[in-house]
């Protein structure tokens, strides 16, 4: 087994103040795509930072003193005084499936690739052997910020590095998909492992299936692409053929938040620590199963499942 306090990883993204609703009320809680994968990342034993930019406020210092205690890295969360982080509320119907409301304009996360912050990612990214990212991330940032964001994602590149990359498109963080497609080619074109979800993707290449989107995005330069087909399992095609990894059970689903950000985080713990493809995935199932039984993004620590796998392959 790799030693894992060298496989550093740094998730890059946004945390929002959250509001789930209940029967009758509102529970205030935290999330955000790239930081619900750093959590579970750290559950999974890996060495993760979370680079993120929040204000000098109450909650912001709350968010902070809740990922050091699930043993997220913050040594590189900036702050920006007078800002706040970003607010959104989530409304979930019977089938479990979720609608996002978002307040994020004044964000401070947005401020993440500005010249006063800039230095402090780039630091953070150069002590990383796995660079982990999302179309939310991209979405929150001018053009400037992206384009500083990519070429400090290609030196990692150049130094060995990896990059994953789920597109998570959110449409409600976009003008228009033309916008959304042309950057996320952008990010595809840097990164070594794609971890689209089907429903994304449809929504902005209409009627895709599964190989014609790895195929795809194979074409863009990605090494290891893994597209999502939630209770469907999940289709990989590493250059080594295109296979189905099915979901070892039936599911139960709750509530669907995090599905895909937990099985991002069980699949990239299990290919770190040298699982083939397909075992990262049955891995990476096994994780989201779990978290969608439950309500909300984060499950108790005793609901984490095993979701180590076998050790036969780098990635």
């Amino acid at each position: 087994m790799p030693d894992d306090t060298a496989q550093r990883i740094v998730a890059i993204g946004e945390c929002m103040v959250e509001l789930s609703d209940r029967p009758d009320s509102c529970r205030l809680g935290f999330g955000g795509d790239t930081l619900n994968t750093a959590l579970y990342l750290a559950r999974l034993g890996m060495t993760v930072d979370y680079v993120t930019v929040l204000g000098d406020d109450p909650y912001s210092d709350a968010m902070v003193e809740a990922w050091r205690a699930e043993g997220i890295g913050v040594r590189f969360v900036a702050r920006a005084p007078g800002r706040l982080p970003g607010l959104y509320a989530i409304r979930t119907d019977t089938r479990g499936e979720r609608r996002f409301y978002y307040w994020r304009d004044r964000s401070a996360a947005r401020e993440l690739l500005t010249d006063a912050h800039a230095p402090g990612v780039a630091e953070a990214l150069g002590q990383a052997q796995l660079i982990y990212l999302s179309g939310i991330t991209v979405s929150i940032l001018d053009e400037a910020q992206r384009r500083r964001l990519l070429g400090l994602l290609e030196d990692v590149r150049a130094r060995g590095g990896s990059v994953a990359f789920d597109p998570n498109y959110r449409p409600a963080g976009w003008p228009d998909g033309a916008g959304a497609r042309n950057w996320f080619d952008e990010f595809y074109r840097i990164s070594t492992h794609a971890l689209p979800s089907i429903d994304d993707e449809r929504a902005l290449h209409p009627g895709v299936a599964a190989q014609e989107l790895a195929a795809r995005l194979r074409g863009l330069g990605v090494a290891e692409v893994v597209v999502k087909e939630g209770g469907a399992g999940c289709w990989i095609d590493a250059g080594e053929g295109f296979r189905h990894v099915p979901v070892p059970a039936p599911l139960v689903c709750i509530d669907s938040t995090a599905a895909g950000d937990s099985f991002n985080a069980g699949y990239l713990a299990a290919r770190l620590r040298g699982a083939t493809p397909e075992a990262a995935a049955q891995a990476a199932h096994r994780l989201a199963a779990a978290v969608v039984a439950h309500r909300g993004a984060i499950i108790p620590l005793d609901a984490m499942p095993d979701a180590a796998a076998p050790e036969t392959e780098s990635p």
